[in-house]
């Protein structure tokens, strides 16, 4: 693609992988600029918004969140960073990953137990389900 070539946001999705409709929302929350508008009322982008939106996508790929893509953006931009920032950033998304898999984990342990104990026949009783109601019953 010719850096100095304009596209429509059909074509700019596409180029990106990221759908049209995600396009808009990111500009509305700014993290893509506003694409100029064609006389037609098309909006038009460049290959840096593509390279962006790329960037954007890896990110989310990633379990970013519009947050923290927001101040990688931001680093990515800026020529003059300190790569000790994004490293701190990263790690911090890292700290939340481990989190979310151990309560994964648990979740997947608990759900082994009370599977096991349930026969799995034509019986009515069910240790799922009573498990289930019990983990839901208020704290005494």
């Amino acid at each position: 693609m010719d850096g100095d070539s304009t596209m429509k946001i059909g074509e700019a999705a596409q180029e990106s992988g990221v759908s049209a409709k995600m396009i808009r929302h990111y500009e509305t929350i700014g993290l893509l600029p506003a694409a100029p508008r064609r006389d037609s009322g098309y909006r038009e982008y460049q290959g840096r918004d593509v390279e962006t939106l790329r960037f954007i996508r890896s990110a989310r790929d990633l379990g970013f969140g519009l947050d923290a893509i927001g101040e990688l953006l931001s680093l990515w931009r800026n020529q003059q960073r300190a790569s000790r920032d994004v490293k701190a950033l990263a790690e911090r998304h890292i700290a939340t990953l481990e989190a979310k898999v151990a309560e994964l984990n648990a979740m997947i342990g608990a759900l082994r137990t009370l599977s096991a104990c349930c026969h799995g026949d034509n019986r009515p009783d069910c240790p799922i389900l009573e498990g289930i109601g019990h983990r839901a019953a208020p704290a005494e």
